[in-house]
């Protein structure tokens, strides 16, 4: 059984559905998992801000603008005066229990409710067309097997179990749909995955069924080997290592969250990034298989603060390591690259919410300097260091631009350079160049 995730462009309208439903049916068994329908999540946002704001006119203004919407999806989608009253049965349901909340007190808790309301939308309304076209298809809510624990990490062995039970209730569905994101915690309160959303509840839901295989569909073909909106010529990667593509999300390629292939990961199942727009394209399979001897893609993370602390009393001195990366713990601040020597070491942060204090406290053991708008470029591919000149490559490519920071030997699969933002677009360029286009 495969899994199948669709994103909320890929549902963002009647024909996009219809489309949609078209990739899902036939074949094997699947589960697909559904975003809310693109601009939805927003407008519950907007509408939980009026609330929290106590202006229930403020949150009925926008709740009655956004139900008229989905009406008019409604009208465009179904084809028969049964279905169409079913959905507008379903529309009416919902948007009443989200004017329930324009009444009482309004909390974190109840705003969780109301953001989960548009994936329940959109899989309700998808379900129902697929059992007007005939399809064998079945509803089976997160809600009832999506289980975050105390620490507010998915609970595998309740994931696994609870989703079986789901699944056996329908014995004759082709299909099951499912909503990505919204989930249940340990108190059975509904919440979210928070990081990766919907990529993450497919990677759960594959891990927990051992899919053959697990499908994030977008509205881009595949992971680029550069930033298209900036670089010339670049082109997709057609077969990435799981730590490849953890590195690339991480340091910017926006197609995917870095922790929500972790389950896929761990399991061995691979990952298969498609283009709904272009359906026939091979996109990007992402496994624990490595292609040896090739650099893969470049990626870029911009709003970098470098901070270096230099200190004489560092040379030879035990515990100054674990004294600074304390500051950092205790202001819940994460580091991305590390540098050291012998009398000093820098670090860069993506978070300065806590720069002054961090800097104050750095001040104790030597002498600060801080470089704000700075950018992280991300060589990513097979580095293992035995291949001889991969590492040469990078940096010949990097000669014409300032580089404050090299990492390089922390993985296995990535070279990062610390640059200014203004000289992001150049190296990138530079890089493609060098390593892709044979310039």
């Amino acid at each position: 059984m495969k899994v199948l995730k669709f994103g909320g462009t890929s549902v963002g309208s009647a024909q996009r559905i219809r489309e949609v439903a078209k990739l899902i049916t036939g074949g094997e068994r699947k589960i697909v998992v559904l975003s809310a329908m693109s601009g939805t999540t927003n407008s519950l946002v907007e509408i939980s801000d009026y609330l929290y704001k106590k202006n229930p006119d403020g949150a009925n203004e926008v709740i009655n603008k956004l139900e008229a919407k989905y009406k008019q999806h409604v009208n465009e989608l179904y084809n028969t005066d049964e279905y169409k009253a079913k959905g507008y049965e379903i529309i009416k349901t919902y948007f009443d229990y989200i004017r329930s909340f324009t009444k009482d007190l309004f909390t974190m808790f109840e705003e969780k409710v109301v953001l989960a309301q548009g994936e329940l939308i959109s899989t309700h309304m998808m379900n129902c067309y697929l059992q007007e076209c005939g399809v064998k298809s079945a509803l089976i809510p997160a809600l009832e097997f999506m289980r975050t624990d105390k620490n507010a990490e998915p609970d595998p062995v309740y994931i696994k179990e609870k989703l079986q039970q789901q699944l056996e209730v329908f014995p004759e569905a082709e299909l099951f749909i499912t909503q990505g994101y919204i989930c249940r915690n340990a108190y059975g309160e509904i919440d979210n995955l928070q990081r990766g959303g919907s990529d993450y509840t497919a990677s759960l839901i594959g891990a927990a069924i051992h899919s053959s295989e697990i499908q994030i569909w977008t509205d881009i073909d595949g992971m680029h080997n550069n930033d298209p909106r900036i670089v010339d010529q670049t082109a997709p990667v057609r077969q990435l290592h799981f730590e490849e593509a953890a590195e690339l999300a991480y340091f910017g390629a926006k197609i995917l969250h870095p922790t929500c292939i972790q389950p896929a990961k761990y399991a061995n199942i691979p990952v298969r990034l498609l283009n709904t727009m272009e359906p026939t394209a091979p996109g990007t399979l992402i496994s624990n298989e490595t292609e040896k001897g090739k650099i893969k893609a470049v990626a870029a993370k911009e709003n970098i603060t470098a901070i270096k602390i230099k200190s004489s009393r560092m040379l030879l001195a035990h515990g100054f390591m674990r004294k600074v990366f304390e500051i950092f713990e205790a202001n819940q601040t994460s580091v991305d690259m590390v540098c050291t020597s012998e009398v000093g070491v820098s670090v860069t942060i993506d978070n300065d919410k806590n720069l002054n204090h961090i800097i104050d406290e750095l001040k104790k053991y030597g002498t600060v300097t801080v470089d704000q708008d700075m950018c992280i470029i991300c060589v990513v591919g097979d580095l293992e260091w035995e291949n001889l000149g991969f590492e040469a490559k990078a940096v010949a490519a990097m000669k014409n631009i300032p580089v404050r920071m090299i990492s390089y030997g922390g993985s296995n699969y990535n070279i990062s350079f610390l640059i200014r933002e203004c000289d992001k677009n150049a190296a990138l360029q530079a890089l493609s160049d060098k390593l892709f286009n044979g310039k």
